[in-house]
């Protein structure tokens, strides 16, 4: 009882001081700095002034309600609130920026990123035209990115809203102490390369109450090729996120040229994306313990320039190239998912690399089909090592290439629209160790083929 009773006292008084560290800090407007707010005036230099007194003070920047600014590169600095609740419309013009973001900060410590408002990426001023065979739109030479931030620790990003990004939305590298909430994306659908949030290196994050929706990944874990040793991504929580998207609802991948491990995706639904749950090795990195619980998706097929062919679940090791060496996947626990898909649940390795001890637990999946899109295919992709789209038959679970394969109580269902290229509740090829416990399902064709298939 001393021992709660101290850690409670020890508590309030740390919350105590926060408030009042927070009472005494200094607000800086950026209408005090000379910003016009009518969005049509350039208006980071004047923000950029205010960011700059604030970081001098320990203050917080507040971008007025009501009021829209014109703005380019604007650079956090450490010890401020940035706080937005007026909106930011991001220039056009190339030559406002000084770097690639439009958010950024380098190796600030202690930076709060809050407020109701909300940032206009202006997505389709940055492109060129609409391919409608392709369903997208086709993106100049350069665009920003809404948020760069950069080696930043104990970093909060909460409550404020971004949409209509021209590209990522929310990229940390090498980032830790992270806490990311109550975050709203509204990017286009249509737009390629606008990833939601995109964790790149980075380590002890939380993320959750997002509700993100955008035509790339909606939250993404990786390592990016760099020239600076940013290590892992490691302990990482996403949790209680709402996603839609036309490409990976929750991913691991592509690039993981150094270890990802230790990531938990739980209490997520994916409204609609090209693939439900994603891990692609296609580096040298490992990944491992990585755990997905509680998920629901959906996952369908999209037009053929669209990563993802409605894959459920895609658990891939290919190597990225002919001469890469693969790094190993392993360790990954799938629980209490369920879901529609018009593709199969996949986990596949290749002659470099197999995936082993991965579990599925209380997975159940139902099979259709509703879209018109060509079927019968798995996505490769990136690859250069094999084809980028293969065709093959739709399993419940497809297996290949691995080792110690465990299905407890999962189950394969089939809609009223099942093609010809529908088949097996499981199939199986160079598996080794495969265990199934309480495994239900029929095949698609019954008549034509049998449950299970183990080659």
């Amino acid at each position: 009882m001393m021992s709660v009773m101290r850690t409670g006292t020890i508590i309030l008084a740390a919350v105590v001081f926060a408030l009042c560290t927070r009472s005494q800090a200094k607000d800086f407007n950026v209408f005090d700095f000379g910003a016009k707010g009518d969005g049509v005036t350039l208006d980071t230099a004047p923000i950029q002034r205010a960011i700059d007194a604030a970081a001098d003070n320990g203050g917080r920047v507040v971008i007025p309600r009501g009021q829209k600014f014109l703005v380019a590169t604007l650079e956090l600095k450490s010890g401020i609130d940035f706080h937005l609740a007026g909106e930011l419309l991001i220039s056009t013009n190339r030559n406002d920026y000084a770097g690639d973001g439009v958010i950024t900060a380098s190796n600030a410590p202690n930076i709060n990123i809050t407020g109701s408002g909300k940032i206009n990426g202006r997505s389709l001023s940055y492109m060129t035209g609409y391919d409608r065979a392709g369903e997208w739109w086709l993106f100049k030479e350069w665009r920003p990115k809404i948020f760069m931030l950069v080696g930043c620790t104990n970093l909060s990003v909460r409550n404020i809203a971004f949409g209509d990004a021209p590209y990522w939305g929310l990229h940390l590298l090498g980032c830790k102490q992270v806490d990311i909430r109550n975050v709203t994306v509204k990017n286009r659908l249509d737009v390629p390369n606008c990833d939601g949030i995109d964790l790149d290196h980075c380590c002890d994050v939380k993320i959750s109450g997002c509700r993100i929706t955008s035509g790339d990944d909606a939250i993404v874990v990786k390592a990016t090729r760099q020239s600076i040793d940013y290590g892992s991504s490691a302990n990482i929580v996403v949790t209680d996120c709402v996603l839609t998207t036309q490409d990976s609802g929750l991913k691991i991948g592509t690039e993981t040229t150094a270890d990802v491990h230790d990531v938990l995706f739980e209490h997520c639904k994916i409204l609609s994306g090209s693939r439900g749950l994603t891990i692609q090795l296609r580096d040298e990195g490992n990944v491992y313990n990585i755990n997905f619980r509680h998920i629901q998706f959906t996952s369908r097929y999209y037009a053929d320039p669209w990563w993802g062919r409605g894959e459920a679940i895609s658990l891939t090791a290919i190597p990225r190239t002919a001469s890469t060496k693969l790094g190993s996947m392993h360790g990954i626990h799938i629980e209490d998912v369920s879901g529609h898909a018009e593709n199969s649940i996949r986990i596949c390795g290749s002659a470099g690399s197999r995936p082993h001890d991965i579990v599925l637990e209380n997975v159940a999946l139902r099979f259709n089909r509703w879209t018109s899109y060509h079927g019968g295919v798995f996505d490769n992709r990136p690859t250069k090592a094999m084809a980028d789209v293969e065709p093959h038959g739709t399993d419940g679970i497809f297996i290949s290439h691995a080792d110690q394969i465990h299905l407890r109580h999962c189950s394969v269902s089939w809609g009223r629209n099942c093609p010809d290229y529908f088949s097996h509740a499981l199939e199986t090829s160079d598996v080794a160790g495969l265990q199934l416990t309480d495994f239900s399902g029929a095949a698609a064709h019954p008549a034509r083929d049998e449950a299970i298939s183990i080659q």
